[in-house]
C-alpha cells in the first residue's frame, strides 16, 4: 500500500493522540452519575460521516463504540494503521472526542477480517493498534490478556451504573457455515428469494457445546463482573444478544454461551441489566421473556455509515426495524422511585427519534425464589 507524505503525518497524530483517557483515568471519573449515554457501530473510514455531529448535539456524558469501529478487513499492519488514520482525521470524530469520553470495543472488521474469531493470525498485531488508538495504558489487562474485554463502573450508590463489554473474537470457536450445495451465498440468497422463502444468513449453529464466543477465562471474568453491586447494568455487546437465530453472526450461533448468559445473570442475582448491540447494519429492538430471570432487552443499533438492504427474521422483534443511519440514546431518570427509568432511543442522522422504549429498573429484578420468568 502507498502511503503519502500526508497520509503519514494523520497517522502519526493519530497514533500520538489517543481518543480516550488511559484506563487508569477512568476511576477518576467513577463517581461521576451519568445521566445520558450515546452509542453506536459500523462506521466505515472510506465513507462521510455527518451523524457525529447529532450525536455531539446531544452531549451525552459518554459514547460507547460497539464495534467496527474502523473497517480494517487486512492481515497488513500498515494498512491497518492508515485505517486507523482515516477515522482520526474525520472532523465530526474529532468533535467526538474532544468533547465526550469514548469506551471502545471491536468487531470482526476492526478486528481484523470479515467474521473472524480466534483462527485470525493477525489478533495480537490488531490489539495493540487498537489499544494504541483507543488510549489504553501500558499497563492495561487489554494489552495482554487473551481479549480485551473490560468494564467500568460509574456514579454514587444508587446510582450506580456498570457497564461490560465482552470481547466476542480473541476467543471464539471458528463459526460454522451453512451447507448451500456449492453456490456462491449471493446465488442461493437469491434462489431461496424467488421461491417465495424467507432468506437466512450462511450460517448454522455450532452443535459443538464446548464451542465458545468467549473462553472459559472470560467467562469467569465475567461471572465475576455481575456480582459487582451495581443499579443500572449496560451489557455491551458487539453482536445480538437476543436475536432469534437468523443464519447470520450472533449469539444465538452459540447455544452454550447463550445459555449460561441467561443462567449467569440468575445465579448472580444480576438486576438492572440491559443489553445494547451492533454489527446488523439496521436498528431495531429485542426482547426476552420466557426461561429468564426478569426480562430482557436488546437495543441495537447499527450503523453510523453502514446501512443494510436485507432484513433478517427476528421471532424477538419489538416495533419496528430503522434502515438508515442511526445512533443509540439512553438517557437516565434518576427521580423515578422506587427504581430509576431509562428512555432507550435509536435516532437517525440528523437526531431525530425513530424508535423509543421506556425501562423500569424495577421490572428487571431477579426473581429470589429463582423461577423462571414468564
Amino acid at each position: 500500500m502507498h502511503t503519502t507524505r500526508r497520509d503519514a503525518l494523520i497517522l502519526g497524530a493519530a497514533m500520538a493522540a489517543p481518543v480516550a483517557s488511559h484506563a487508569s483515568d477512568w476511576h477518576a471519573l467513577s463517581g461521576k452519575r451519568l445521566n445520558k449515554i450515546a452509542y453506536g457501530s459500523c462506521a466505515h473510514q472510506d465513507k462521510d460521516q455527518p451523524i457525529w455531529d447529532a450525536i455531539v448535539a446531544e452531549k451525552p456524558d459518554l459514547f460507547l463504540f460497539l464495534g467496527d469501529n474502523v473497517y480494517l478487513d487486512t492481515r497488513d499492519v500498515s494498512e491497518m494503521k492508515a485505517k486507523y488514520a482515516k477515522l482520526a482525521a474525520k472532523p465530526g470524530f474529532q468533535k467526538l472526542r474532544e468533547t465526550t469520553p469514548i469506551i471502545a470495543m471491536w468487531d470482526d472488521h476492526d478486528f481484523g477480517e470479515n467474521d473472524a474469531g480466534v483462527e485470525y493470525p493477525k489478533k495480537n498485531e490488531a490489539r495493540q493498534l487498537f489499544c494504541d488508538f483507543w488510549g489504553e495504558a501500558a499497563t492495561s489487562p487489554r494489552r495482554t490478556r487473551e481479549g480485551i474485554y473490560t468494564s467500568f463502573v460509574f456514579g454514587p450508590a444508587g446510582q450506580r451504573v456498570q457497564i461490560i463489554l465482552p470481547d466476542l473474537r480473541f476467543n471464539r470457536s471458528e463459526i460454522i457455515k451453512l451447507d448451500l450445495g456449492g453456490k456462491p451465498y449471493d446465488v442461493w440468497a437469491k434462489e431461496l428469494e424467488k421461491a417465495g422463502q424467507m432468506v437466512p444468513g450462511p450460517y448454522a449453529r455450532n452443535p459443538d457445546l464446548k464451542a465458545s464466543m468467549l473462553g472459559e477465562a472470560q467467562w469467569q471474568w465475567l461471572e465475576a463482573q455481575l456480582r459487582e453491586p451495581a443499579d443500572v447494568r449496560i451489557f455491551a455487546s458487539s453482536l445480538q444478544v437476543l436475536a432469534d437465530f437468523a443464519g447470520w453472526e450472533g449469539w444465538i450461533n452459540y447455544a452454550q454461551d447463550h445459555q449460561r448468559l441467561i443462567s449467569t445473570i440468575r445465579k448472580t442475582k444480576a438486576n438492572g441489566l440491559i443489553c445494547l448491540s451492533g454489527d446488523t447494519h439496521y436498528a431495531e429492538v429485542s426482547r426476552l421473556d420466557t426461561n429468564v430471570p426478569y426480562p430482557i432487552w436488546d437495543f441495537t443499533s447499527s450503523g453510523l455509515t453502514e446501512v443494510w438492504p436485507v432484513l433478517p427474521p427476528n421471532a424477538l422483534r419489538v416495533g419496528d426495524v430503522y434502515r438508515a443511519r442511526n445512533f443509540g440514546l439512553i438517557t437516565f431518570d434518576w427521580a423515578k422511585r422506587p427504581k430509576p427509568s431509562l428512555t432507550v432511543e435509536i435516532r437517525g442522522e440528523q437526531g431525530q427519534v425513530a424508535i423509543s422504549q421506556i425501562v423500569s429498573v424495577a421490572d428487571l429484578q431477579v426473581n429470589n425464589s429463582s423461577s423462571p420468568h414468564g
